[in-house]
C-alpha cells in the first residue's frame, strides 16, 4: 500500500523540490498539490483519500495553522506534517494546537522527509532538532508562554523530558531508544504524549477568547 501524499505551499519551487524528495521512495504517492488551505479543503472534497498532507505555514487566503484546524476537524484520519524556513516559538506552538502531527524544516532532506513521514503515519511525531529545542526552552522558562496556566498545563514527566532532550541533539528514535534503554515504541509514545500535552491549552483559549469578547 503506497502512502498517498498531497503538498499545501503558495510557492510552485517548494512543490516541485518536494515531490523530487517524495519520488526517490517507491511507498510514497504524490496524488495532489494545493496553493493555500482554501485550496486545499476544496480538493479534499473531492479526494479526502489521502494518508498525509505536508503543509505550509505562511500562505494567503488560508494559512497552515488555520487549515490545519480546519482539517483535523473534518478529517480526523488525515496526518498533517508541518512544512516551515521558520522554526519560531510562535509558529511551533500554534502548529502543535492547531493538530499538527509533525513539524519539519523546509530545506530537510529526502531520507529524514521519508522517516519522517513513516514516523508521523505509525504514532509518532517528526521533529526536528531545532524545534524540540525550542520546545525544551519554553518549557524551562514559562515565562515566554503569554499565559502562566498554561504554563503549568504542560507538566512533562521527566522520562519526557529526557526524550526531548535527546531529540534536540538530533538523535534518531533508534538512538533515543538505546542511550535511555527504552524499546522505539516506548519513544514514539513519549514523543506522542508530549504534542499531546502541549495541546491542552486549546480549551483555555478557547474560554478566554469567549471571555475576552463578552460571549460567556
Amino acid at each position: 500500500m503506497k502512502i498517498k501524499i498531497a503538498i499545501t505551499d503558495d510557492n510552485s519551487f517548494l512543490i516541485a523540490a518536494i515531490k523530487e524528495k517524495l519520488s526517490f521512495f517507491e511507498d510514497l504517492e504524490f496524488k495532489f498539490s494545493a496553493k493555500h488551505g482554501a485550496d486545499l479543503l476544496e480538493k479534499l472534497d473531492d479526494n479526502h483519500n489521502i494518508d498525509l498532507i505536508l503543509m505550509d505555514i505562511e500562505m494567503p487566503v488560508l494559512n497552515g495553522i488555520e487549515a490545519t484546524e480546519a482539517v483535523k476537524k473534518k478529517y480526523p484520519h488525515i496526518k498533517i506534517i508541518m512544512l516551515t524556513v521558520f522554526d519560531n516559538d510562535e509558529h511551533i506552538f500554534n502548529a502543535i494546537k492547531a493538530g499538527a502531527d509533525g513539524y519539519l524544516l523546509k530545506e530537510v532532506n529526502a531520507k529524514d522527509l521519508h522517516d519522517g513521514i513513516l514516523e508521523t503515519l505509525n504514532g509518532g511525531a517528526a521533529m526536528n532538532p531545532s524545534i524540540a529545542m525550542k520546545t525544551l526552552k519554553l518549557l524551562r522558562n514559562p515565562l515566554e508562554i503569554e499565559n502562566q496556566n498554561q504554563a503549568e498545563d504542560i507538566k512533562l514527566t521527566k522520562r519526557e523530558v529526557e526524550v526531548l532532550e535527546q531529540l534536540s541533539k538530533g538523535l534518531s528514535y533508534n538512538l533515543i531508544a538505546e542511550n535511555l534503554f527504552l524499546s522505539q515504541g516506548t519513544v514514539r509514545k513519549h514523543i506522542e504524549n508530549i504534542y499531546k500535552k502541549l495541546q491542552v491549552h486549546n480549551k483555555l483559549e478557547a474560554v478566554q477568547k469567549a471571555q475576552k469578547n463578552n460571549l460567556i
